[in-house]
């Protein structure tokens, strides 16, 4: 079967690109239109494909499918000191940290997400 090596396909467009200056949806979108680029077929110099084509590789087994209605993150980021912690609860008879945004019991003496000493 063959299938898409993205991590090569993403590899080779780093090497060759610079990121200076670029957000992550905008290197994303060039990423997009770069691997939808009309180049010489390998196998064929007097045909074209998209460069997407060229980073399909054969494989032995099917890759898993992530079914987007049933997906579940990990969790491996519960929290970015930037935005605040994504799974905090707001509660009526708690504080927030100032730093992180977690939620905190009135008594609190440090943030047990970012340890910041609380007033």
């Amino acid at each position: 079967m063959k299938v898409f090596d993205g991590k090569k396909a993403a590899q080779e467009y780093m090497s060759k690109h610079t990121l200076a200056f670029s957000t992550p949806e905008l290197t994303l979108m060039r990423f997009a239109f770069w691997l939808g680029d009309t180049v010489p077929d390998p196998e064929n110099k007097e045909n074209s494909l998209p460069r997407m084509l060229t980073f399909m590789v054969e494989q032995d087994f099917a890759p898993i499918l992530i079914d987007d209605d049933k997906y579940e993150p990990s969790g491996a980021v519960k929290s970015s000191n930037v935005y605040g912690n994504a799974f905090s609860q707001t509660t009526k008879d708690g504080k927030f940290c100032s730093e992180c945004g977690t939620t905190l019991s009135n008594t609190a003496k440090f943030c047990p997400e970012c340890g910041t000493t609380q007033d």
